[in-house]
């Protein structure tokens, strides 16, 4: 078995040397942890302006409004990015093919756990292969084959994914059982859609990015108080993402139950 990838050694920067000696780190990449708070922040606000237009209460398209539509790429986007700086990190820190197993498990059963809950709530366009689904199948490729690869080629191959699905399209992706790869010819029915194609691309450059010692540098600094809560809530990110949607849910179907909506 091949040792893990580790970061490349860059050249040296006697200024940069400096710099660092005079910022304190932490352990922790804490300011990763707080970009992905932020990306949780703004997906329940989203999500619950979702649920409002789903119980009637406001009245927005989320499935074409551009407004709605770029926010949610937006959104996952950001998970992805930070989802291939934490891979870039992990590999970097000698993480075992055991842990990563254990935490990619958790991540699918999640996964097909969201496919059951939506299939109860939207039967006619259930969520066959959404965020979890494909960054679950992401994950084993950047960790097992694309970190293998120079930073360069990551930048490169990322822009080649995300453009790809632009000029590259087929009638036979159009399926539920192919449409994962995300060369269609139109969106499928469902309520999230989150194939390896573009998104692979996000989640490379992401892991590309970490690679940079200014960046790692600048991501171990410590926070400002007011912005720590960001950084413990992005440590439980994938348990957070299972129970907010299930508590706007209920809270809002009480709140109608009760004569408040």
């Amino acid at each position: 078995m091949n040792p893990p990838a580790r970061f490349p050694i860059a050249t040296p920067d006697p200024g940069l040397e400096a710099a660092s000696r005079d910022v304190p780190t932490t352990p922790r990449y804490d300011r990763l942890d707080a970009l992905r708070g932020v990306a949780m922040v703004w997906m329940t606000v989203f999500h619950f302006c979702f649920d409002l237009s789903y119980f009637k209460i406001v009245v927005q398209d989320f499935y074409r409004d551009p407004f709605w539509t770029w926010q949610r790429s937006g959104i996952v986007s950001l998970f992805l990015l930070c989802a291939g700086m934490g891979q870039a990190v992990a590999l970097a820190q000698g993480q075992t093919a055991d842990r990563f197993w254990r935490r990619w498990g958790q991540v699918m059963a999640c996964a097909l756990l969201v496919s059951i809950g939506s299939w109860f709530m939207f039967p006619r366009s259930f969520i066959s292969f959404g965020v979890l689904h494909g960054m679950a199948l992401m994950l084993i490729l950047v960790r097992f084959g694309f970190s293998r690869l120079p930073t360069a080629a990551l930048w490169l191959l990322g822009a080649v994914a995300v453009a790809l699905p632009f000029f590259v399209a087929h009638p036979f992706f159009d399926t539920r059982t192919t449409n994962w790869l995300g060369l269609v010819t139109r969106k499928p029915l469902t309520e999230d859609y989150v194939p390896i194609l573009p998104w692979l691309g996000p989640m490379l450059w992401g892991c590309a990015l970490m690679r940079i010692e200014a960046v790692r540098q600048w991501m171990q600094r410590p926070l400002l108080p007011a912005v720590r809560p960001l950084s413990v809530m992005g440590r439980w990110s994938l348990s957070y993402y299972m129970v907010h949607q299930p508590v706007m849910i209920g809270a809002l179907t009480g709140a109608r139950t009760l004569g408040l909506l």
